[in-house]
């Protein structure tokens, strides 16, 4: 009998790893699904293996391992595996998945554009403050990450009015807006920006990429009156103690961050009482789980007929 095996460490409901093994048995009938860890567990029979966040190491003894699915969008903590088995590793591309990232980054941009944290401490003041709003048009977002997250969020912000333009590492095309590349471009794509949205995968490359440099280059004089940071993509880009630094020196006005260096969030970590910083649980992107396993029952049972997979991550790249 062939076996998937499950390496899952992530923190939260949605990682509790009893319900993901339930899943997968309900959608691959005939297979055993078990954990990589399980002392009864025949290396020689695992197939496959689904994980997040697996421990170094953890999978290097299946040696009839044919793929391994990511069950989240970001590789980064395979990446740094030396011992990883060199079979094709499989990111998670789900509609559910980006919609949700899309509901995300509208969210928070609207949260800043429409000023909803002053509005919050004039209501726990009881006091009536009502001022001017201006359009969505006056405010230039600006993504970092032009993959399959940043482009549909690119789309819905226009659609509401948002001034959008994106940067990617390498030349990217997207029909309807402004797009830089490089670090060429990055210079006079910042300087274009009120508020930034980071979506960007971690690599050698974008690895602390938010730091003290970065925010001193970003747009001045907008309508918001300082640029804000909303990062909902890998707590390795950003420098903690920067974003800190530049919320208290007004380079930035305030920040949203999903993601942070280390996970969870520290209770001693500065950022939980800053005024100008909102704070969410890594769950930008949370999917629905049973939508997950669905799309890597799919691919496990279309690979064993023969079948490509889909969205190989080019681990070069590290995306």
């Amino acid at each position: 009998m062939n076996t998937l095996a499950l390496a899952i460490n992530g923190a939260g409901d949605n990682w509790a790893p009893a319900p993901w093994q339930a899943r997968f048995s309900e959608r691959l009938p005939g297979w055993r699904v078990a954990f990589a860890d399980e002392a009864a567990l025949d290396p020689a029979t695992v197939r496959y293996a689904a994980v997040w966040k697996p421990k170094p190491g953890q999978l290097e003894k299946f040696a009839r391992l044919a793929a391994i699915f990511n069950l989240g969008a970001g590789v980064d903590a395979l990446m740094g595996d030396t011992t990883l088995p060199d079979v094709p590793l499989v990111r998670v591309v789900d509609p559910d998945l980006t919609h949700r990232m899309t509901e995300y980054v509208v969210l928070h941009t609207l949260l800043h554009h429409r000023r909803q944290r002053t509005l919050d401490a004039a209501q726990a003041e009881r006091r009536w403050a009502a001022k001017d709003q201006w359009a969505a048009s006056a405010v230039r977002v600006g993504i970092m990450g032009l993959g399959e997250l940043g482009r549909d969020a690119a789309e819905v912000l226009g659609r509401i009015g948002f001034r959008v333009a994106g940067w990617s590492r390498k030349p990217k095309r997207v029909p309807g807006f402004e797009t830089y590349s490089g670090i060429g471009g990055l210079t006079t794509f910042l300087a274009r920006t009120d508020i930034l949205v980071v979506l960007l995968p971690l690599t050698s490359d974008t690895r602390g990429i938010l730091n003290d440099a970065l925010f001193s280059r970003l747009g001045r004089g907008g309508v918001l009156g300082a640029p804000v940071l909303i990062n909902a993509g890998r707590g390795g880009l950003q420098v903690e103690a920067d974003i800190l630094a530049a919320l208290d020196d007004g380079r930035l006005g305030a920040a949203t961050l999903d993601v942070f260096e280390t996970e969870p969030l520290p209770v001693a970590s500065a950022l939980w009482s800053h005024p100008r910083v909102t704070i969410t649980p890594h769950n930008a992107a949370d999917s629905d789980p049973d939508a997950i396993a669905a799309y890597v029952a799919r691919q496990i049972l279309a690979h064993e007929q023969g079948g490509a997979l889909s969205n190989v991550v080019d681990r070069k790249r590290g995306y």
